[in-house]
């Protein structure tokens, strides 16, 4: 492995940086990129039952404003589009969506569609606040249930 790869690895190391890690772990997760930011809660906490809290609203917090980075990119992305056609555009494919508004967002915990859920909230310019506040439930509901159920099935010293 490249040198550069094992630093990376060392600095982004659990228990060695805990708390940010999974913000950043979470936060990253919560754009275009793929990845997966459970095992990295699910780390902490077996390492450190104490934290099952703390890690559970940290993650929450990070992959909210992840996925306010991906509203923004596509609100920003449907901005570029209009000036480049000229024309306001609209993707019927998308019509169901408009239908829930922002309440759509609360499905943002779903694996392969929920991080793009977020940026098409933004592209279809659904107000952001209230996205927010959706993708945050959700997200949080998405946290807790996974930690829990990751939690039961591999039990050990932790004791809620």
């Amino acid at each position: 492995m490249p040198a550069w790869m094992n630093h990376l690895m060392e600095l982004l190391s659990l228990p060695e940086f805990g708390l940010s890690t999974v913000f950043v772990v979470a936060f990253v997760s919560a754009t275009l990129l793929p990845l997966g930011s459970e095992p990295a809660v699910f780390g902490l906490v077996k390492l450190n039952p104490d934290m099952f809290w703390p890690a559970i609203l940290v993650a929450t917090a990070g992959n909210t404003l992840g996925g306010a980075v991906s509203w923004f990119m596509g609100l920003y992305t449907h901005k570029a589009v209009d000036r480049a056609r000229g024309s306001s555009t609209e993707l019927r494919a998308l019509h169901w969506l408009e239908r829930f508004g922002p309440k759509a967002c609360l499905m943002s915990w779903l694996p392969v569609v929920g991080d793009p859920l977020c940026a098409v909230a933004g592209w279809m310019m659904f107000p952001f606040w209230p996205c927010l506040l959706y993708m945050a439930i959700g997200k949080f509901a998405r946290y807790l249930t996974m930690t829990a159920a990751l939690l039961w099935f591999f039990p050990g010293t932790f004791q809620p």
